[in-house]
């Protein structure tokens, strides 16, 4: 797990909305602390410690240290408020964790070595299914990531979650053990010249009985171009025998 990192915060006098709202006029994060079976506790962030951390990867699963007028505070992001408009944190919620604390989080999923998969080489698309691992722990073990390794994978292949290495003290959470996580997929062109090229006898097939039966009637199909008999024109005489 990365390192904790440290976010500066100050006690909010009021809960609701009018705390919350006087906190964002001196230019602060309303948020709160809470679990670990301990009551809640009201804080207001300084947005210059917390803002860089909101988009990195895996916000939701580093730890921080909340320091809060002198008491620190060990913590998870939990969620996120942000501004429709402008896209600025109104509003942060944190989980207060403890040494022995179990907690459910989402680690993110990277692939590697795409370059030495035969299958994306001949111009196969990685697929992927799973871009997050659901898994429980403690804070402390936590994985950074987990790392998909595609090298020798060819097009039609698939990676299991069997196959992904999961650190000890780390469980898995899925209903299916065995989950597709990504596959390396045909090239879209292929694939849609192939459903052309099975599409191409059926089509032949139906237009050969249409020309026999046009031969069986005993007339050949008017010439393009011929000129219509004029309106109100007389039927051609038939032939003498």
């Amino acid at each position: 797990m990365s390192e904790t990192t440290k976010v500066v915060a100050k006690m909010r006098d009021r809960a609701g909305k009018g705390g919350a709202r006087s906190s964002r006029r001196e230019g602060l994060i309303p948020a709160v602390i809470y679990g670990d079976k301990q009551p809640p506790v009201m804080i207001a962030v300084e947005p210059k410690s917390i803002e860089r951390e909101l988009h990195k990867e895996g916000y939701f699963n580093h730890r921080l240290q909340i320091d809060v007028e002198g008491k620190g505070y060990q913590v998870l992001p939990r969620d996120v408020q942000v501004d429709p408009v402008t896209d600025k944190p109104l509003h942060l919620d944190f989980l207060r964790i403890g040494p022995d604390s179990i907690i459910t989080v989402q680690v993110p999923v990277h692939f590697k070595n795409e370059a030495a998969s035969p299958g994306i080489k001949r111009g196969g698309v990685l697929n992927i299914v799973a871009h997050e691992i659901t898994v429980r722990t403690k804070a402390d073990s936590i994985p950074e990531y987990f790392e998909v390794d595609l090298t020798g994978l060819e097009i039609g292949h698939s990676v299991h979650l069997s196959t992904i290495s999961v650190p000890e003290g780390v469980r898995v959470v899925s209903r299916d053990k065995d989950a597709t996580v990504a596959s390396i997929a045909a090239p879209t062109v292929v694939r849609e010249q192939a459903a052309a090229d099975a599409a191409s006898p059926a089509a032949d097939g139906a237009a050969a009985p249409a020309a026999g039966a046009a031969a069986a009637a005993g007339g050949a199909a008017p010439a393009a171009g011929a000129a219509a008999p004029a309106a109100g024109g007389k039927a051609p005489a038939p032939a003498k025998k």
